[in-house]
């Protein structure tokens, strides 16, 4: 389960990355599960963090970014498939401060005598999450 901290709870979220929004990398609530923020921070131990990030290349802008947000959910869906049976994955990037956006690097290219664009787009800076087990 992947959580993220809204103002004095940590509230369970679905990935919602998509190209065509003005914020990418997004989670959106889907009020399954809520805790109080000091109640998970007794509760609970961080056991691992990550710093997750992706990057995609194509001739095509919205297909090459698209690439990039689909490697970054792969890469968060391995980092919570590592852990164990009630791990609960908290996204630790913060709104205004180190949260990741997608960078896009065009360069020009001649495919067969006409001028083309080559996209590169890279997750930057990195979306930092943490595994957190239930502390015994």
């Amino acid at each position: 389960m992947i959580l993220r901290r809204f103002g004095k709870n940590f509230e369970s979220v679905e990935v919602d990355f998509d190209a065509r929004a003005m914020t990418e990398i997004g989670f959106r609530r889907d009020h399954t599960f809520s805790i109080p923020t000091e109640e998970f921070e007794t509760g609970y131990t961080r056991v691992e963090g990550a710093e997750l990030t992706a990057a995609a290349s194509g001739t095509v802008q919205d297909e090459a970014e698209q690439a990039v947000l689909d490697g970054l959910r792969s890469e968060l869906s391995a980092f919570e498939a590592r852990g164990e049976e009630g791990d609960l994955v908290v996204v630790e990037s913060q709104q205004g401060l180190d949260y990741p956006k997608t960078r896009e690097e065009r360069r020009n290219i001649i495919v067969e005598g006409a001028n083309r664009f080559a996209f590169h787009w890279q997750i930057d800076p990195p979306l930092k999450v943490g595994r957190y087990r239930r502390a015994d």
